[in-house]
């Protein structure tokens, strides 16, 4: 076999304006021609595409790292091109130092410590649906702001600044690199998320309360208490996949519910199918894309040949579209179950924020049908990521809907 067909080349960008036209069909099209193949893109990297490539490759861990290999965390990272953000516990470890850190992030993401904050999800999803059930019209991306309100205030944060948060890290990863909206992100969002960050931090030490930052300062790491440095890296990783997966993954599956009427009024009529339904927009709208991992020394992959240093892009939502592997994949079918998907990753690095997204998306989805039911959507107004590389999703959804009323008191005090 030949070098070249031992790796194949692909034109393909994850980043690129093309790929955010049309992720599906650009992953598609990868799959049907070389599942896995190498791209020339931001310095090259190979792109898995296919269910069975994506499924072995996050299961090992010797030959994919996901660690940050430079001294300081300043090396490759797992999304490409590295983000300005900090190096993240414990995502960014490999077993085995990775176990013990993620024991401690287990503890404050577990089902039970999840079913705990049901009444704050609640609180923060009838707040948001409040401030405009009454005008009849709104932006229903609004909904976004939920995650990012829940995680902070879970965290011990003020959530009043939700999009502060929202603004730096979400935007890191759906504007496009190099623009205005990125560069502000990256040059003024960012560095504040930090100093708040370490300064609650600072403050929890002194004056610790039931919040999860408090509950990582308790925490020790091989018998001892963990540095600023760890807990913020933890903290910021909370922060940025709290405030965007859920946020794509439920604009998504509001636009789509709009264009099928008859599955929304299903779900009304039968909100007992939600559980099953979310699990279907996970695999469809797999609200994280990809990401990437460090291949540790030359070896055969699915038929090609890898070499150690190289960069490999694990594309989940790819993954989750493979005719192998699901019947009939590009159709939603809110009843397909079992439902294997990789929404939230596979192996040690499975996502341990997805009881929190799963409680957040039914929350936000349920209300917004019990609240909103007639709601119709502008769809020539509709306003997609710049960049859907990591992320995929709405930036505005202009809808209209019968007005209703308010059920509670206004969030962050007086009506914005």
């Amino acid at each position: 076999m030949t070098e070249q067909a031992r790796r194949p080349i692909a034109a393909f960008d994850h980043h690129s304006p093309q790929h955010a036209e049309d992720p599906v069909g650009t992953y598609r099209r990868l799959r049907a021609e070389n599942p896995v193949a190498w791209t020339e893109a931001h310095g090259g990297y190979w792109v898995l595409g296919d269910y069975a490539s994506v499924f072995e490759a996050s299961r090992d861990d010797d030959l994919f790292s996901s660690a940050r290999h430079e001294s300081g965390g300043e090396g490759l990272a797992i999304v490409i091109p590295k983000a300005p953000t900090a190096f993240h516990i414990p995502i960014e470890l490999d077993p085995p130092t990775f176990r013990g850190y993620r024991k401690i992030v287990n503890k404050v993401t577990a089902p039970a410590a999840v079913k705990k904050l049901d009444p704050v999800i609640e609180r923060f999803v009838t707040g948001f649906i409040d401030e405009i059930i009454e005008s009849g019209e709104a932006d229903l991306a609004f909904v976004a702001g939920v995650p990012a309100a829940v995680t902070v205030d879970w965290l011990g944060l003020d959530a009043a600044d939700y999009k502060r948060y929202v603004d730096a890290m979400h935007t890191l990863v759906s504007a496009a690199p190099g623009s205005e909206e990125y560069n502000h992100a990256r040059d003024v969002a960012v560095p504040w998320v930090e100093k708040t960050v370490r300064a609650h931090i600072a403050a929890r030490r002194q004056n610790p309360t039931d919040d999860a930052t408090s509950e990582f300062i308790r925490a020790e790491i091989d018998g001892r208490p963990m540095s600023d440095d760890e807990i913020y890296s933890i903290l910021e990783l909370l922060i940025s996949g709290g405030v965007g997966t859920t946020a794509s993954l439920v604009t998504q599956s509001l636009v789509w519910l709009y264009e099928n009427p008859d599955q929304r009024q299903r779900l009304i009529d039968d909100p007992s199918l939600l559980d099953v339904a979310v699990e279907e927009f996970l695999r469809v709208f797999s609200p994280t894309q990809a990401l990437a991992r460090t291949v540790t020394r030359d070896a055969e992959f699915q038929g090609v040949h890898l070499r150690g240093g190289d960069r490999a892009l694990l594309s989940w939502a790819s993954a989750n579209r493979d005719p192998d592997q699901f019947d009939d994949p590009d159709t939603v079918d809110i009843t397909r179950w079992p439902n294997r998907h990789m929404a939230f990753g596979l192996g040690v690095h499975r996502c341990a924020g997805s009881h929190l997204g799963r409680a957040m998306a039914r929350a936000m989805i349920s209300q917004v049908l019990e609240r909103m039911p007639d709601y119709e959507v502008d769809l020539d107004g509709l306003v997609t990521y710049p960049d859907q590389g990591t992320n995929a999703g709405y930036h505005s959804i202009p809808c209209r809907f019968t007005p209703g009323e308010r059920r509670g008191e206004p969030l962050f005090g007086a009506r914005r």
